[in-house]
């Protein structure tokens, strides 16, 4: 893996990280229809992605 792979990587992980805990803070407070589903997306998108590289 070369520097901008790595890069990439650990942004997204933090990226991840992030979404992750909105996800966990708009599955307890459900006042914005579709919110859950709409993070839920970007997270297996992200995680698609960092796999895609870590197999690169």
């Amino acid at each position: 893996m070369n520097k901008k792979t790595k890069k990439k990587i650990e942004v997204l992980r933090k990226k991840l990280d992030s979404l992750r805990r909105q996800l966990a803070g708009a599955k307890k407070q459900t006042d914005e229809p579709g919110e859950v589903e709409r993070l839920s997306s970007e997270v297996e998108q992200i995680e698609g992605a960092l796999t895609e590289l870590r197999n690169s």
